[in-house]
């Protein structure tokens, strides 16, 4: 009898391929449990809060280092590195923004370093963020859930979208005047009579939306297919999931697989920052263009 119990518990506790994925993908909240509605602003991404704050101080401790180790003479591969990337940001800035960037420059770089150290986590194996837990666990800390990658939850990247919203209205303000904001707001794009500003100003409303929402969705969707497809390449080397003895497939679906996989998502990391970077530019630069 007993070992008919323990048969069905062993068999209850089994995991399923959605039960896994569903695992991996869900965040670690102050309410201790997944989140149950679509909005819903008392819970709190603890895990993506952590990691997002992690990834921005390196981010800012790496630029402080290239720019203290900066000397006038031959210069290292590590500031060369940093020297190329600074010079193509300031490139971009200066053929998109026309007017002072000496914010907007450096929240560029800080925003491509930033994203792409934000991106580089999905590159972590999937199954160590379940392995560190079982780790720990042994020494009386108990976590639950725990996601990785800041960039696969929605919550992350429709903030660094906002946040980009807030700095094209605050530049719209300060290039042109609460006074041009309006008039631009209900004189564009279709012209300046009376009759046409209800049409110029839900359409600039929903251009605004637009930026903010396409903003974020495109980094999220983006690295939340990335960590999908990690997530399934895992599932083709968890053998024990089907209970099959096929070690052979399990070396090609998951180690040559992932390693394919984590090669070329690199260039979806690199991609993806590039594109949050320019399109912060365009946006800002955009503020300061008059209609």
């Amino acid at each position: 009898m007993s070992s008919e119990v323990n048969t069905a518990h062993a068999a209850a506790e089994k995991m399923t391929p959605t039960a896994y994925i569903s695992e991996h993908l869900q965040n670690l909240t102050n309410s201790g449990g997944p989140q149950t509605s679509i909005v819903d602003f008392s819970i709190i991404n603890l895990d993506t809060i952590f990691w997002a704050s992690l990834m921005g101080l390196l981010a800012v401790f790496i630029l402080l280092i290239a720019a203290r180790r900066a000397t006038p003479g031959v210069p290292g591969r590590f500031q060369c590195f940093v020297e190329m990337i600074v010079e193509m940001v300031d490139t971009q800035a200066k053929s998109i923004v026309h007017g002072d960037r000496s914010f907007i420059a450096p929240l560029a770089l800080f925003v491509f370093f930033w994203i792409i150290l934000l991106n580089t986590l999905d590159l972590i194996p999937v199954d160590w963020v379940l392995g560190v837990n079982h780790f720990i666990e042994s020494f009386g800390v108990h976590v639950p859930h725990h996601r990785l990658v800041p960039t696969t939850d929605l919550n992350a990247t429709m903030g660094m979208s906002m946040s980009v919203l807030l700095l094209v209205f605050f530049y719209s303000f300060k290039v042109k005047g609460f006074g041009g904001f309006l008039h631009e707001l209900i004189s564009a794009p279709f012209g300046a009579e009376w009759y046409l500003a209800p049409f110029n100003v839900a359409l600039n409303i929903i251009e605004y939306l637009a930026k903010g929402v396409s903003l974020g969705m495109r980094l999220f969707g983006n690295m939340y297919a990335g960590e999908l497809v990690f997530l399934l390449i895992a599932l083709l080397g968890s053998v024990w999931t089907f209970n099959l003895d096929l070690s052979l497939f399990g070396l090609v679906g998951h180690v040559i697989a992932g390693s394919a996989w984590a090669i070329f998502h690199i260039l979806v990391i690199l991609l993806q920052a590039f594109i949050f970077m320019m399109l912060t530019l365009v946006y800002i630069g955009q503020a300061h263009s008059h209609h």
